[in-house]
């Protein structure tokens, strides 16, 4: 993906002035939480290389993660710390690393709250009232008094102080997402009745103590939510009436976000969202206070962030996950080139909820860089000649990789597009951006002079001919044989695997799925946002369950509150006949009225139809398989991380024969 526009660039690539800091150009790499610290915390090596890699790529102000200024604030198992001395080492090597590329070093500081788990933090959570928060557990916080709560304002400068000394650049309160100064901000969560009752003391006093401790070349700013996204939280115009009472004009910059944990799909906002869709709150509060603004939200293209700030809404951006998914970004884009986008899958947000260090859908090199083996041709020419037997992801990565290598690639594919059933997804509602992830491995297999043919036959015919010295077969999975439910009466009722189905781009007035598994429960979604009423049958105990809550924060309540699908879980299919579906579970068996093709989604095989030919040929350097065909490329990571450890064993196998 590239920005071509001129006029676009030069506004992205100009300096911004916050305060006593100059940024080279408009780009912010975002808080993010990663999980890369250690269990007490510190700055690891594959956290200072992450950021580090995130300056180099042309960010002009790089932040930390959400760093916690006091222990009982820990939301994550390796969050950033910021509430001892003994992390000032780290910090200082992390603001060296960063400086040493150009760009600034930024840190959030932050405190859970009742978002907090004492399973995590080893501390019973604290908020402004004893609110449990049901996301994170629903475990009841403490509440302290109004001396507790000022011990809690003295831990916000305490963290300010340290990151002074290590040479922390900017300093971000975190008002928003639902955190402990946002609790105090909300009447759903600030039931006080003390001096905090009022909801905007706390913030003022956090911002008196941080900005005591901030030193003259520092920056101070505030990052809040316009709106907690739910029904009663706080509204846009409640949040924006009490900012009027922060005093704001003494801050250097705001960045505007939106959300709570309620309302997570404010937070990281899922794919079938607009980009820029929080610019329009930015540009409200620009507008009242002359100061410079930041916005988040979707703004994964150069185009999109160019016009946020051509449209006067803010000053800058602050990026995440379009960072995570390719750390030169910036660079990229003021030089017009491509880069690889982020995909709003969300599945780096369900990890980090999952306490695992966080990854990426489209970028294996996160968080630890993918290196294939340094063995380069013996001589200029020498590359070995690879046939990549198939087009989905995992073959596309595969030959690109090797193509970078020096290798000389072509690949074939029986459909007539690239991108096996991942294409399908692409077609699914839920998954706009998924075919810009396509479209960038074509643009880089062109750069690259990789030969690609589709619309071929991929049998074994293929081999007969075939002198190359590798194959690499990335033929994907099928669909599992499965016994068919039994039929019962008479009439005829088409049995069809779900991805077949939605190959073919048909449509139905009525149908049921068999599976409430994330295929089932993609096509379900898709298929009655077209209109089909559907039954959908699952043995699963809930829908998609493995696919993390903020990848499905949309089409899970979508499909429960349609009143034309109807949905039965922990169910065993028993027998269909032509308009009824026989199901059993707990409560026993029924028969219900489902008339309509039968869709079935019972999870897939690998297809190694073509191993055995192909090790019969035996090309010189030898057979690979990658992906599906290797049965490691369920997901699209999975896929990629599987072509990474094919094109390094290819690697090797060709320097050594």
């Amino acid at each position: 993906m590239t920005t071509g526009d001129d006029s676009a660039r030069r506004l992205l690539g100009t300096p911004l002035n916050l305060g006593p800091l100059r940024l080279r150009n408009r780009f912010v790499a975002a808080p993010m939480e990663r999980n890369y610290c250690t269990e007490d915390g510190s700055v690891t090596e594959a956290y200072r290389g992450y950021l580090t890699a995130r300056a180099a790529g042309g960010a002009a102000l790089v932040h930390t993660e959400a760093g916690y200024v006091r222990a009982d604030g820990r939301g994550r198992p390796r969050q950033l710390a910021l509430d001892h001395d003994r992390h000032l080492p780290g910090l200082r090597a992390l603001a060296d690393a960063v400086h040493a590329h150009g760009a600034h070093l930024g840190a959030e500081l932050n405190h859970g709250g009742r978002t907090a788990r004492s399973a995590v933090s080893g501390h019973r959570p604290v908020a402004p009232s004893p609110v449990p928060c049901a996301v994170t557990g629903g475990e009841v916080p403490h509440a302290p008094d109004a001396a507790g709560v000022r011990a809690l304002v003295r831990a916000y400068g305490d963290a300010a102080r340290r990151c002074r000394e290590a040479g922390v650049d900017a300093l971000t309160v975190h008002g928003g997402h639902g955190y402990l100064i946002h609790q105090f901000l909300s009447g759903a969560t600030n039931h006080r009745t003390d001096e905090y009752a009022d909801p905007t003391l706390f913030l003022r006093q956090v911002l008196d103590a941080v900005l005591a401790e901030a030193g003259p070349g520092q920056a101070v700013g505030l990052r809040i939510s316009a709106h907690e996204g739910y029904a009663g939280g706080l509204t846009e115009d409640a949040t924006f009436a009490l900012m009027r009472s922060v005093p704001l004009e003494r801050l250097h910059f705001l960045d505007v976000s939106a959300g709570s944990y309620e309302a997570g799909e404010w937070i990281v906002q899922p794919g079938e969202w607009r980009p820029g869709v929080l610019a329009p709150y930015a540009a409200r509060y620009r507008r009242a206070y002359g100061l410079p603004v930041g916005v988040a939200g979707r703004l994964n293209t150069g185009a999109a962030a160019a016009e946020v700030l051509r449209s006067g809404r803010a000053d800058f951006v602050s990026l995440a996950r379009t960072l995570h998914a390719d750390p030169d970004f910036p660079r990229r884009v003021l030089a017009g080139t491509p880069y690889r986008p982020c995909i709003a899958c969300n599945a780096c947000v369900d990890e980090l909820h999952r306490g695992r260090p966080v990854g990426c859908s489209v970028n294996p090199a996160v968080p630890v860089p993918v290196t294939l083996t340094e063995r380069p041709p013996k001589r200029p020419g020498a590359g070995a000649r690879v046939l990549v037997v198939g087009a989905g992801p995992a073959g596309l990565e595969t030959a690109r990789l090797l193509a970078e290598r020096g290798h000389d690639v072509e690949v074939r594919e029986a459909a007539d597009r690239v991108g096996g059933a991942f294409r399908l997804a692409a077609g699914l509602r839920q998954h706009p951006e998924y075919a810009r992830f396509l479209h960038w491995t074509r643009t880089e297999l062109e750069r690259l002079g990789v030969r690609l043919r589709t619309g071929v036959p991929v049998g074994e015919a293929l081999l007969a001919d075939r002198d190359e010295d590798v194959f690499v077969l990335a033929t994907g999975a099928r669909g599992r044989p499965i016994a068919a439910p039994v039929r019962s009466g008479a009439g005829r009722r088409e049995v069809v695997d779900v991805r077949d189905w939605l190959a073919g781009d048909r449509a139905a007035e009525q149908c049921v799925i068999w599976g409430a598994d994330r295929d089932g429960v993609a096509a379900a979604d898709h298929l009655a946002a077209s209109g089909t009423r559907l039954v959908l049958v699952g043995a699963q105990d809930r829908l998609a369950p493995e696919v993390g809550r903020r990848a499905k924060i949309l089409t899970v309540p979508r499909l429960m509150n349609d009143p034309d699908v109807r949905i039965v879980l922990d169910a065993a299919l028993l027998a269909v006949d032509e308009h009824r579906v026989r199901v059993g579970t707990g409560a026993g068996e029924r028969w219900l009225d489902a008339p309509g093709p039968l869709l079935v989604s019972q999870g897939v095989s690998p297809d190694t139809r073509l191993l055995a030919a192909s090790r019969r040929r035996a090309p010189r350097a030898g057979v690979f398989t990658t992906g599906g065909a290797d049965g490691r490329g369920g997901t699209l990571r999975q896929s990629l991380a599987s072509a990474a450890r094919t094109a390094d064993a290819v690697c090797a196998a060709v320097a050594d024969r």
